[in-house]
């Protein structure tokens, strides 16, 4: 892994997990230079434990670990937290990478990669973990669950339904123009994906899957989307009561 400039510094405290003792110490030490706090898990039995006690902003998970691989914990960790999660992985044809987005990742980057890459990927994460903001809305009703787009939280009564980074960030990004039709291309914009990603299709097929994602915890039936509506030929819109 070769050396790269410094991010901006920043205090995220990101937990990576990776069973190759030089790849974690070469990622601890990297992060800390640019900045973040770091804690590292060896496998992801240990990445529960530190999870148990500890709040991260971030997680950055090996796909391809001995026991519990990345694609498993994160769809477990994903039925509980909402934390972002970035996965690494030796396997970067288009399948993993719709396999890693589906099971409930925020992002997917192959190895080898470049550190400034990495802190690119990350600061991007980072940035589209929703902020209160005056744009659109405060709150929407789509059926019965109400989406409180100033925290970026989706909730069914008292019940709080999680949201990955992503997700939330996708659903502020259309809750606040809701009624009016929105790019793929603006969406693929505004969630960081454009620029240093792979080739557009590839991105607008990311797109798509996240919001296939977000349709099954919207929709009573994602098939037949009454809130979360695709607009053939331009993009997606968000219809609340």
């Amino acid at each position: 892994m070769s050396t790269a400039p410094a991010a901006p510094a920043a205090d995220a405290h990101i937990l990576v997990v990776d069973d190759d003792a030089r790849i974690r110490d070469l990622l601890s030490r990297f992060l800390r230079r640019s900045g973040y706090l770091v804690t590292v898990a060896r496998d992801a039995a240990q990445a529960r434990r530190l999870l148990v006690g500890l709040d991260f902003d971030m997680i950055v998970l090996d796909v391809m670990m001995p026991g519990e691989d990345g694609f498993s914990l994160t769809r477990d960790l994903r039925r509980r937290i909402a934390t972002p999660i970035l996965l690494l992985t030796a396997r970067g044809d288009t399948g993993d990478r719709i396999e890693g987005l589906e099971s409930g990742a925020d992002d997917y980057l192959p190895k080898p990669f470049e550190p400034r890459e990495l802190l690119l990927r990350i600061a991007a994460i980072l940035r589209r973990v929703p902020q209160p903001g005056p744009a659109g809305p405060k709150y929407l009703t789509l059926g019965a669950l109400r989406f409180d787009a100033q925290k970026g939280e989706l909730t069914q009564g008292e019940q709080v339904i999680h949201l990955t980074g992503t997700e939330s960030a996708l659903l502020t990004r259309l809750a606040a123009s809701p009624g009016e039709a929105v790019s793929r291309a603006a969406l693929i914009e505004d969630l960081g994906r454009g620029g240093q990603r792979e080739e557009s299709e590839a991105s607008d097929r990311a797109i798509d899957v996240q919001i296939t994602r977000l349709r099954r915890k919207l929709e009573a039936d994602p098939r037949e989307p009454r809130y979360l509506q695709t607009v053939r030929g331009t993009g997606y819109m968000l219809m609340p009561d």
